[in-house]
């Protein structure tokens, strides 16, 4: 596909799209499922197919250089390469978006982000969406030479020269403090256009200033559904306040989701039971103002997770929109 691609969704009313986090990639004891540190490449290949055969909006990859020991038993050691990824699921998929939720994207020079995710689009057909965020980890920033302390103020200026070097221009220009460049040129160009959507993610004060000013769409992290519609508020208040007019893409992480009776403890958090229940509870999400649902299953194998998978896109979805 060498034409241009309009970016990614449009705010509109109605059903919200859904996209998923892969599992495999990302090993946390936190929210990784038992089957997952036995499961490899065959695994996430099989969970991308079926995020594309059942209307998934993306599939996304987190980022992690490398896990200190203090937080190795947290975290785990296993974060898969976002670019590396989610360029060979690009491979075996056809429709579904590639999303780096997130891409830490002040550990290094923008160019060579540019070029990394300008591929990416371009090998998948105007398929990237990337998601960027400010980190938490210090020893990563300390490893690479980079200032923990003055990270949010790094990723600001690399959204903005990842905009010029996203962008139309073969030969972009940015006059930043940190990342000037002009005169080099970086081709292939992204397939999208005017560029890939940049979508911030994070729920602290900074980071939803950073989505209101400089993003085309939010990740949230961690608010409980409870706490969104106050954050949606104050993005837009802050995106108007800034004068930005285009629209902006709201997002949410879910409970976790359990089509059907389980049969088995999923957790008392975990939205459970018949499509229509669970479709119900999920509709409040677009009533106050949610673009895109990010959903997690429950599961005991990749099979199960397929399978869920299949009945949410099948059974689920389409009651979204009430």
């Amino acid at each position: 596909m060498d034409s241009a691609r309009e970016t990614v969704w449009r705010p509109e009313a109605g059903r919200p799209a859904y996209g998923m986090q892969l599992p495999v990639q990302a090993q946390s004891p936190l929210f990784a499922e038992g089957w997952e540190p036995g499961a490899g490449p065959g695994e996430l290949v099989a969970v991308a197919r079926a995020a594309d055969r059942y209307g998934f909006a993306y599939v996304a990859c987190c980022e992690h250089i490398a896990i200190p020991r203090r937080l190795a038993e947290a975290m785990s050691t296993v974060w898969y390469d976002p670019v590396a990824t989610l360029a060979h699921l690009a491979a075996v998929t056809e429709r579904v978006r590639l999303l780096s939720h997130v891409a830490v994207v002040g550990l290094r020079h923008p160019l060579v982000t540019a070029k990394q995710y300008a591929t990416l689009d371009r090998l998948s057909g105007g398929r990237l969406i990337l998601g960027v965020g400010a980190g938490h980890v210090r020893e990563e920033f300390d490893a690479l030479g980079v200032d923990f302390e003055r990270r949010g103020a790094v990723v600001d200026e690399a959204v903005d020269a990842l905009k010029a070097a996203l962008g139309p221009e073969e030969f972009p220009k940015f006059a930043g403090e940190r990342f000037p460049f002009e005169g080099l040129g970086q081709a292939p160009r992204p397939v999208q256009a005017p560029r890939p959507p940049i979508w911030v993610g994070g729920s602290s004060p900074a980071a939803v200033r950073r989505a209101a000013v400089r993003g085309d769409g939010w990740l949230p992290q961690g608010d409980r559904r409870a706490d969104l519609p106050a954050q949606i508020g104050k993005l837009h208040r802050l995106r108007e306040t800034a004068g930005v007019t285009e629209p902006v893409v709201v997002g949410a992480i879910t409970e976790p989701l359990y089509v059907g009776a389980p049969g088995w403890e999923v957790g008392r958090r975990t939205l459970s039971g018949a499509p229509e229940r669970i479709a119900e509870s999920l509709r409040e999400y677009g009533a106050m103002g949610v673009h895109q649902i990010q959903v997690r299953f429950r599961s005991r194998s990749a099979g199960e997770l397929t399978d869920q998978m299949a009945a949410f896109g099948t059974d689920v979805a389409p009651l979204l929109n009430g």
